[in-house]
């Protein structure tokens, strides 16, 4: 049974959440508070959490913020529930490191289904040795990876960050968050180096009709774009 953390002030629609939630099988516990989210999170980690923007102590998009900088909450899959409808609202959310976006009022049909979508897509992911982005391929277990029907090579640091980025499409990686995940914390890495394996993987990667599907989020760092389309 997946574990649901809901994470909302308002006790009207926490209960319907709740009950719709209960009915289809989740096992979904609530907090109201931003700091009692945080402390509820690293002491039970859920697989998936449901995140209001504006919070009691702590706002929504600080909690995402924060558990994107730990290793052990950083790949917990967050879709954020929100009034603020305005595009630069859901690009902040996005860059934090949201997984997906949904603004109040929403029906919970369709949070339901956003939510299964997620937790299906990971699944996936955890039970096949095939990972794949449009036209490009990664078979784990011989470490292969493909763009169409050509064989990419890469270096060992490229592969890695390859992987990362094709498991979790649209995740904003910070510089320092890929220096930990890749290099490791006990390893001190300048920032400037991500830049450097990055060019290398867009290179291994693009050829000249290849769309690049890796965005730069200046000031920040880097992601697979969702808005890639192969030609």
């Amino acid at each position: 049974m997946k574990k649901i953390l809901l994470v909302e002030d308002d006790k009207a629609l926490q209960k319907l959440i709740v009950y719709n939630f209960q009915k289809e099988g989740f096992n979904i516990e609530t907090v109201s508070d931003g700091e009692e989210a945080l402390y509820f999170i690293k002491e039970n980690y859920p697989d998936l959490i449901l995140l209001d923007w504006m919070l009691p102590n702590m706002s929504g998009i600080e909690i995402a913020r924060q558990l994107r900088l730990n290793k052990k909450s950083m790949s917990i899959p967050i879709i954020m529930l929100t009034a603020k409808s305005e595009e630069p609202d859901k690009l902040r959310a996005f860059e934090i490191g949201a997984d997906d976006y949904i603004t109040k009022p929403f029906s919970i049909a369709e949070l339901l289904a956003r939510t299964k979508a997620i937790l299906n897509r990971l699944k996936s992911q955890q039970e096949t040795e095939i990972l794949s982005f449009q036209d490009i391929f990664i078979n784990i277990e011989t470490r292969r990876v493909n763009r169409g029907k050509r064989t990419v090579k890469l270096g060992p640091i490229e592969y890695k960050l390859l992987e990362l980025f094709i498991s979790r499409p649209g995740r904003v990686y910070e510089r320092s968050q890929l220096l930990d995940i890749i290099w490791g914390k006990d390893i001190y890495v300048e920032e400037r180096t991500v830049d450097v394996h990055i060019g290398r993987l867009r290179k291994a990667l693009n050829r000249s009709k290849d769309i690049d599907p890796i965005r730069t989020v200046h000031g920040t760092g880097y992601s697979f774009d969702e808005t890639y389309k192969k030609k």
